[in-house]
């Protein structure tokens, strides 16, 4: 938001609400106590300044994203991706009427910190190490072992080894090895289907990277 729309969101609260404004958890603005018969108003005073209402009801709801690659552990620019499919997906589709909320994510990396695996469509920024055995020497104090949060790099037998299972692609390990045993693969984005919030939480399922 810039600080035009927050001033134009703080007059309408003022004018036609009782000066309270909240986020949601999408991200987006909500002003309670507003009248109904001021609905109009408010909504000609939004348009005039480029703000958009809506985003509830059963419909494609406005898309929620991290930082992405303005954070330190970002493998995606999510804030371009989200402007992308917002575009796309919210403003092309929130006319129609769905049997459901539809809900999209857009993650930069699995910290998962706008839970894309429990959204109907979910992002998440991904890059997969290549490792070379060749070049690992075997070192007593493995560097790539002690950049991974999962576990899934461990020395065996003199040798790092890469446990792909729990491995999940996050990146840290990628380029900490001296001697260029680990380096950065490919970079892309798994995605996922199928996850809901509520009462009976459900994960999504990979569909690959």
């Amino acid at each position: 938001m810039t600080a035009s729309d927050m001033q134009t969101l703080c007059r309408v609260a003022e004018t036609y609400g009782r000066g309270e404004m909240a986020f949601t958890t999408r991200l987006t603005v909500e002003i309670p106590w507003i009248r109904y018969e001021d609905v109009d108003a408010v909504r000609e005073i939004f348009a005039q300044g480029g703000i958009a209402t809506g985003g509830t009801g059963r419909k494609v709801r406005p898309l929620v994203s991290c930082k992405g690659t303005y954070c330190v552990f970002g493998l995606l620019d999510t804030q371009a991706l989200t402007a992308r499919l917002h575009k796309m997906f919210y403003e092309g589709y929130r006319s129609v009427e769905l049997p459901h909320k539809f809900k999209i994510a857009v993650g930069g990396c699995p910290n998962n910190c706008v839970k894309p695996d429990l959204n109907d469509v979910g992002l998440v920024g991904q890059r997969s190490p290549v490792f070379s055995e060749e070049k690992c020497r075997g070192c007593k104090k493995c560097q790539v072992e002690q950049a991974c949060p999962l576990g899934a790099a461990k020395l065996k037998d003199g040798k790092a080894e890469i446990d792909r299972i729990l491995c999940n692609s996050c990146g840290r390990c990628s380029e900490k090895c001296p001697f260029g045993a680990i380096e950065a693969g490919e970079s892309g984005c798994r995605i996922y289907i199928g996850g809901r919030w509520g009462k009976q939480i459900r994960r999504q399922q990979s569909i690959g990277l």
